[in-house]
C-alpha cells in the first residue's frame, strides 16, 4: 500500500443517495473545496477503515455515464481517465438504486473497464424490501466481476460491511475480470488503441477509447498528444457518436440479461405511492399552488420560530458588552472589543436562529424529493423567460446562496440559458439579505397577523417574490437581446418520495450555518476592525474640535444632557474618517433618502451584504453606553441630529429594502460570475445593470412614500 492515504471515489448516477452514503461514512469529518482549475465544489471526508487503515474519500459529482452533458459529469471523466492524476482513486465505491439496476449499471460497467476495484453499493435497500425487490447478491457480484452489498443510506445498513470490503479491496486490489461485463471493442477501436498504447504507457485500452471520444475538450493533454491522437483516429476510421452508440447499446445487452437473471423476486408494478401524490403536487394548478403555500409557510416559520431565539441572543450580547464596560479599564482596546467587535459580531449571530431554520425546511423538501418536481412543474414557465427546468434549481439554490447557485448551472447545457441563469440568479433573495430584510421591515409592516400568517412574514415573502419576478422579467430581457438557434430540453429522474434522513438534515444545517458564520464573520471581524478605528479617528484636531462645537450648540439650543450627547457623538462620527467618507457620497444616496451613515453601510457591504447590520450596529455603538438595546432598537430610535425626524421612516426604509432586493452588494459573487463565464464582460453588464435598477427602483418608491 502507499505510505499516503489511500483515496477512495464515491460515484453514482444523480439521485441514487450518494450523498446520504458519503454523510453516513464521513458524518462531521468532512471538507468541501474546489477541483483543480473547475468551479466545481470538492467533497472529501476521512473514512476510517477496519485494521487502522485511514483513506481519503472523494464524493464526485453524480454522471449518467463517461459521455459528459454537463461540467459535473466532464470532471469525472477527467478525473478517472487520466492514470495517476491527483484525484485517481485506488478503489471505486458506486453507489446505485436498487430498484432501478438497469438503468444504473452504464457508468458501472464502464468503470469495471478502468482496471480499478470496484464495490457494487446497492442503495435504497429498505425501499426494496418495502416493495418485496429481492436479488441474489453472490450472482449478481459472480456475474458482474464485483463485490456486491446491499445498504442504506438512510438508516446506515450495510455501512460496517461496506468499510470492511473496502479494506480488502485496498489490501487485495487485483480482481479478475469477468469476460460477460467485458466491453468488446469494435474494430475501429481495435485499430486505435495500439497506435496509442506506447504514447500513454499506463493507460487501458478502454482509457484509450475514451481519450479519442473526449480529445477536444480534455485540459490535461498536451498539443503534441492531441495531434499524436487526432492522428490515430484518422488512421483507424474511428467515428465518435457512432461508436458511442455501439458501446452503450452493446453494454446494455451485456448487463440487462445478468440483472434478470440475478433477480429472484420482481417488486410491487402496481401505482406506486409516489405516482398518486405526483397526480397533486406536479399537476399544472395544484401544483403551483402547493408550491407557494409552502414557501409562505417557511417565511413565516423564519418570523414566529426564531423570534425567540433571536430576542435571547441579543439580550445575552448587550448584557456581555454591558459587563465588559464595566469590568474593563477606560481604554481605546475596550472601546474596541465592545464598540467594535462585539457590535458587529452581534449583526451577524443573531440571525444565527433564522439562517438554521431556513436550511432546516429547504433541507427537508430536498430530502423528500419536493425540489426535482418543482424544477419538473416550472420548466415550460422557465422556457418562456429564456431558461430551462433546470434554471429553477440555481435559482431555488439562489435562496442560500448565490454562488454555489451559479455554480449549479454547469448541468444546463445550452450556454445561452446557461449564461441567462448566471445573469439573474443574484436578484434572488439569498441567506445574507434575511439580516437587512429582518430589521428594515419592523420599520415598514407593524408586526400584526392576518389569521395565523404574520404579516411581516408575508412581506418577507413578498420582498422574495419581488426578486423572483425580476429574475425572470430580466430573462426575458436578456433573452431577447441574446440570440441563438441552439435549442434545448429537460432531461429529469424524479426521486421516489421517501421520509427525510434527518442526519442529512442537520448535517446540511450545520455546514450552511458554520459557512455562513465563519466566512461572514470572518469578513466582518476585518471590516468592524477599520471601521472602528475610521470611525473613531480623523484627522488631527478634527474630533477635538467637533465635540466643542456640539457642546457650544448645545447649550445655545438649551439642550439636556441624554440630548447635548447625542449631538456631540454624532459631530464627533461626522468629523471622523468614516464620517467624511459618507458626507463625501451622500449626494449621490440624498434622493433615495439614505443619509451619509446609510451610505457607510452601502460602501461596506459591498464584501457581503450581511455587513450592512453589522456596519450600522458599530457605527450606532460608538460613543454610546446604551448597549442594553438592540441593534434593531437603536435604528428605529436614530433621528437626525438637526430636524429631530427619524432617520429610519418607512419611506427611507422601504427605500433600502428596493436597494438591498435588486442591487448587486456582493463581490463574491461578482467574482463567481466572471470565473464561470471567463469575462470580465458579463460580471460588469449584471452590476451596472442590477445596481441601475436598485438605484431607480429605490427613488421611485421613496419619493412615492414621501
Amino acid at each position: 500500500m502507499p505510505e499516503q492515504e489511500p483515496k477512495i471515489a464515491l460515484i453514482g448516477n444523480p439521485n441514487s443517495g450518494k450523498t446520504s452514503i458519503f454523510n453516513q461514512l464521513t458524518g462531521l469529518q468532512q471538507k468541501v473545496g474546489n477541483f483543480p482549475g473547475v468551479t466545481v465544489d470538492k467533497k472529501t471526508g476521512t473514512l476510517e477503515l477496519p485494521g487502522g487503515i485511514r483513506a481519503e474519500l472523494i464524493d464526485l459529482p453524480g454522471a449518467y455515464s463517461f459521455y459528459p452533458t454537463s461540467k459535473d459529469e466532464k470532471l469525472v471523466v477527467q478525473s478517472l481517465v487520466q492514470p495517476g492524476n491527483d484525484n485517481y482513486p485506488d478503489a471505486i465505491v458506486y453507489i446505485a438504486d436498487v430498484t432501478k439496476l438497469e438503468k444504473h449499471l452504464l457508468l458501472f460497467s464502464q468503470l469495471k473497464d478502468l482496471g480499478i476495484p470496484v464495490v457494487l453499493a446497492l442503495n435504497m435497500a429498505d425501499v426494496a424490501e418495502q416493495e418485496g425487490l429481492q436479488y441474489d447478491l453472490d450472482k449478481l457480484s459472480q456475474k458482474l466481476g464485483a463485490p456486491a452489498l446491499l445498504l442504506s443510506g438512510r438508516s446506515g445498513e450495510g455501512m460496517n460491511k461496506l468499510k470492511t470490503m473496502l479494506a480488502e479491496l485496498l489490501a487485495q486490489p487485483a480482481i479478475g475480470p469477468v469476460d460477460s461485463t467485458q466491453y468488446r471493442l469494435s474494430p475501429e477501436e481495435s485499430k486505435l488503441i495500439p497506435q496509442l498504447q506506447d504514447k500513454f504507457p499506463g493507460y487501458t485500452p478502454y482509457q484509450l477509447v475514451l481519450l479519442a471520444h473526449h480529445v477536444k475538450w480534455l485540459p490535461f493533454l498536451s498539443p503534441l498528444q492531441k495531434e499524436q491522437i487526432e492522428e490515430a483516429i484518422s488512421n483507424s476510421g474511428f467515428q465518435d457518436l457512432q461508436l458511442q452508440v455501439y458501446e452503450t447499446m452493446q453494454r446494455y445487452d451485456q448487463f440487462t440479461p445478468i440483472v434478470q437473471q440475478a433477480r429472484d423476486k420482481d417488486g410491487d408494478q402496481s401505482a406506486s405511492f409516489t405516482d398518486r401524490l405526483d397526480d397533486l403536487l406536479t399537476n399544472r394548478f395544484f401544483g403551483p399552488i402547493v408550491f407557494f403555500g409552502l414557501m409562505l409557510l417557511i417565511f413565516h416559520a423564519l418570523f414566529t420560530w426564531a423570534e425567540l431565539p433571536m430576542n435571547l441572543i441579543e439580550g445575552a450580547i448587550g448584557s456581555l458588552s454591558t459587563f465588559l464596560q464595566n469590568s474593563l479599564p477606560e481604554h481605546w482596546l475596550t472601546n474596541l472589543l465592545t464598540e467594535g467587535v462585539l457590535a458587529g459580531f452581534s449583526g451577524i449571530v443573531v440571525f444565527i436562529p433564522q439562517i438554521a431554520i431556513l436550511f432546516f425546511l429547504i433541507s427537508l423538501l430536498e430530502e423528500v424529493g419536493y425540489m426535482a418536481r418543482a424544477a419538473f412543474m416550472f420548466d415550460r414557465i422557465m422556457q418562456f423567460f429564456g431558461l430551462n427546468g433546470r434554471s429553477i434549481v440555481a435559482l431555488i439554490s439562489g435562496g442560500a446562496c448565490a454562488i454555489p447557485a451559479i455554480m449549479s448551472t454547469r448541468t444546463i447545457s445550452n450556454w445561452k440559458e446557461r449564461l441567462i441563469t448566471i445573469l439573474v440568479t443574484p436578484f434572488i433573495s439569498c441567506s445574507a439579505r434575511i439580516p437587512v430584510y429582518t430589521v428594515l421591515i419592523g420599520f415598514v409592516v407593524p408586526p400584526t397577523k392576518i389569521g395565523f400568517i404574520n404579516l411581516q412574514a408575508l412581506a418577507f415573502m413578498g420582498l422574495y417574490l419581488l426578486g423572483i419576478a425580476a429574475a425572470l422579467l430580466s430573462a426575458l430581457v436578456f433573452k431577447l437581446i441574446l440570440r441563438t438557434n441552439e435549442t434545448s430540453f429537460l432531461m429529469l429522474e424524479l426521486p421516489a418520495y421517501r421520509l427525510p434522513v434527518m442526519r442529512n438534515v442537520w448535517l446540511t444545517v450545520w455546514e450552511k450555518v458554520k459557512t455562513f458564520t465563519v466566512e461572514a464573520g470572518r469578513i466582518i471581524l476585518i471590516i468592524t476592525i477599520v471601521l472602528w478605528v475610521l470611525s473613531s479617528f480623523g484627522p488631527p484636531g478634527s474630533i477635538p474640535a467637533a465635540e466643542t462645537a456640539a457642546q457650544r450648540s448645545a447649550q445655545e439650543q438649551k439642550m439636556n444632557a441624554d440630548e447635548t450627547q447625542d449631538l456631540v457623538d454624532a459631530k464627533v462620527m461626522e468629523a471622523s474618517f468614516a464620517g467624511r467618507l459618507g458626507k463625501f457620497i451622500e449626494p449621490v444616496i440624498k434622493p433615495l433618502g439614505f443619509d451619509w451613515k446609510i451610505g457607510i453601510a452601502l460602501i461596506t457591504s459591498f464584501a457581503a451584504r450581511e455587513v450592512f447590520v453589522a456596519t450600522m450596529a458599530t457605527i450606532y455603538s460608538i460613543g454610546h453606553q446604551d448597549d442594553e438595546y438592540s441593534i434593531r432598537e437603536k435604528m428605529a430610535n436614530q433621528r437626525d441630529p438637526v430636524t429631530k425626524e427619524l432617520v429610519y421612516t418607512p419611506a427611507t426604509s422601504l427605500s433600502l429594502l428596493l436597494f438591498y432586493v435588486f442591487a448587486m452588494q456582493c463581490m463574491s459573487t461578482i467574482a463567481v460570475v466572471r470565473r464561470e463565464t471567463k469575462s470580465w464582460k458579463w460580471p460588469l453588464i449584471q452590476f451596472g445593470f442590477m445596481t441601475g435598477l436598485a438605484y431607480l427602483s429605490s427613488w421611485l418608491a421613496y419619493m412615492w412614500l414621501s
